[in-house]
């Protein structure tokens, strides 16, 4: 079900078995699904695991507003660059990062926040990654990689503080 854009997403949900982000907007039933592609590692919260944290999170920073489509991301800052083919050409081993950034953070002390565990400081976020990568498939180094336009509608339905369970 779509929902009408001036609804704002109460929280996420990340399904890393089913590989799909779902947006809740409060009443029941009225949600969105996308897509989705977490770690090749698989589910995991250690620090240089390349895995997908699992737990309670918030968005702490929403990366990229107003932004062209496939802008690329290095540190979190616009490059300057739009994402092409010929690009991706140049610079083969880049994990692209591009249109939007959710950046997490773990609620969950020992879990996914803290020494060792800590998503902020794994820079996990929720992005855009090209779109000739696949969705429903693993393949991400611990990130929530999304098709560029489902994640920019997306980012018009949250706000900085919504929450994310990754489960």
């Amino acid at each position: 079900m779509v929902t009408p854009r001036a609804e704002m997403a109460t929280d996420l949900e990340i399904d890393l078995a089913g590989q799909l982000l779902r947006a809740n907007f409060g009443s029941p039933g009225l949600s969105r699904s996308y897509p989705v592609s977490t770690a090749l590692n698989g589910a995991g919260e250690r620090a240089d695991s390349g895995c997908t944290p699992r737990g309670r999170h918030y968005i702490r920073a929403a990366i990229g507003a107003g932004l062209p489509a496939n802008t690329v991301f290095v540190g979190r800052r616009p490059t300057g660059e739009l994402y092409t083919p010929q690009l991706a050409a140049q610079f083969p081993g880049r994990d692209w990062i591009l249109s939007r950034i959710l950046w997490l953070c773990g609620l969950e002390s020992g879990r996914n926040r803290g020494a060792g565990v800590d998503s902020f400081r794994r820079f996990i976020y929720i992005h855009g990654t090209p779109d000739s990568e696949p969705m429903g498939v693993p393949r991400s180094h611990g990130c929530v990689r999304m098709r560029n336009a489902d994640l920019i509608e997306l980012f018009g339905l949250i706000a900085p503080g919504t929450r994310v369970l990754i489960k």
